[in-house]
């Protein structure tokens, strides 16, 4: 891109793998902004965030960064870069190299072989963007390994037809109503969007399911729910001893959609299986739009993970009726993460912890016997439109030596009473709309 650009975006968009042959500005005038998610790119100016409200810069470089308001997380960016200024006095978290990441595949064009998708290959304790230079990144896969599911043209049993005869999917733009679940059962496989292809449940059935497979890449892709129930979106099923698998630009809803009757399901995404990385990922439920309320468009949980060593960047989850994130596996890390807890609860008894003692759902739940999970930079919202419902903390954990919290915001946005603390019973409390709190580290009890 030459010269100066903008790049104003909430949720459900990313930039990726670009050059900004100038300044970035990731904001229109200064107006309402909540997203968002860059990566793999080249800015020679300036970045600025200017208002929004969350960001997470992945393996970037440019000249410097301005504007801030509650969570921006640089990771792997290079540190020429990166503000001098973090945690507590500002905005800003960083961390110096991304853990584990494979790039979002694309599709390429040569004069020679024609169309392809390119597959960058994983790396370890990344730092910047990986395509200047001559050293290899990855691989072009031919077009023909791929089939090419088009709208009202193909339903599950032809992609199903197809995954069997060992073909990877890329599906064109538009909206698949889909009866049954595309069943994915061979390691290596890719399904891939395009325009950002929707896969709709059409009968109370899942959309994707994976049994038994590994090095898997689900990228680029919206999935909706029905206006009959199903117990997920997508699952992925466990493997013994599974290889890395990436879900990649990945945004589920909830309602908000036009449809004579409410949509549901249980949960958006399981994860079962082992060393999955998430890169970019919305799970929404709707809180207006048609054939919408509480006991309506339900959906218990956004994400759950079950999966040991699994990874999330970038994870924004808003909106659900429980817990938005449950977290079950060991091993986890999760850096960035956004989330409101729902606006539209009709009164207090119908939001009451499992406990049975406390009001409200925390956001992120990590379960009691998980004894290893590291979490940085993450910021959860209380917005109270309809009610005035307390919440008592934003964020669950065990209090292990083990399970690590890197700075966590808690934002109060509007209505009464408030959020009584941040992670468990550290934090301070929120009592008028306006005020956040912040925990900067957090471990076995002990926090400041």
């Amino acid at each position: 891109m030459q010269s100066d650009t903008v790049w104003a975006v909430s949720q459900a968009t990313g930039m990726r793998r670009v050059q900004v042959d100038g300044n970035l500005t990731l904001h229109d005038d200064y107006g309402w902004a909540s997203g968002g998610f860059l990566a793999d790119s080249k800015v020679t100016g300036l970045v600025d965030s200017g208002t929004q409200q969350q960001w997470l810069s992945r393996n970037n470089s440019y000249s410097s960064w301005t504007g801030q308001n509650w969570n921006i997380v640089m990771l792997g960016d290079e540190p020429l870069g990166v503000p001098d200024k973090t945690w507590p006095e500002a905005s800003y978290t960083a961390v110096e190299k991304t853990p584990v990441i494979r790039e979002k595949p694309f599709l390429v064009y040569d004069e020679k072989d024609g169309l392809g998708v390119f597959v960058p290959e994983w790396k370890e304790e990344s730092m910047s963007f990986a395509w200047e230079g001559d050293a290899p990144e990855g691989k072009v896969l031919p077009l023909n390994d791929f089939y090419v599911a088009k709208e009202n043209v193909d339903s599950a049993k032809s992609i199903n037809e197809a995954l069997a005869d060992g073909k990877n999917v890329l599906f064109t733009p538009g909206i698949y109503e889909l009866d049954e679940a595309i069943k994915v059962q061979k390691s290596g496989t890719i399904l891939l969007g395009m325009g950002l292809a929707t896969l709709r449940s059409a009968a109370g059935n899942e959309c994707v399911v994976s049994e038994n497979a590994d090095d898997l890449i689900l990228a680029g892709l919206l999935f909706d729910a029905g206006t009959a129930e199903s117990e997920n979106l997508v699952r992925l099923g466990a493997k013994e001893g599974a290889k890395p698998s990436l879900i990649a630009d990945v945004y589920f809803r909830v309602g908000g959609i036009a449809s004579d009757e409410p949509c549901k399901t249980k949960a958006c995404i399981t994860i079962d299986l082992d060393n999955v990385v998430g890169d970019n990922l919305w799970v929404w439920r709707a809180d207006h739009g048609d054939n919408v309320g509480w006991d309506m468009n339900t959906c218990e949980n956004g994400i759950i993970i079950n999966g040991d060593n699994v990874t999330m960047y970038a994870l924004m989850v808003e909106h659900f009726n429980g817990y938005q994130t449950m977290w079950n596996g060991n091993e986890g890390t999760c850096i960035m993460y956004q989330s409101e807890v729902p606006y539209d609860v009709p009164d207090r008894g119908q939001w009451i912890n499992p406990d049975g003692k406390r009001f409200g759902y925390a956001s992120f739940k990590v379960a009691e016997d998980v004894s290893s999970f590291n979490a940085t930079g993450l910021g959860i919202y209380l917005y109270n439109r309809d009610n005035t419902i307390p919440m008592y903390c934003a964020m669950e954990v065990p209090d292990v030596e083990g399970v690590h919290v890197h700075n966590a915001i808690t934002a109060y946005l509007n209505g009464f009473p408030g959020m009584k603390c941040v992670i468990n019973e550290a934090g301070d409390s929120l009592l008028s709309a306006g005020q956040t709190a912040k925990v900067l580290d957090y471990e076995n009890g002990q926090w400041r």
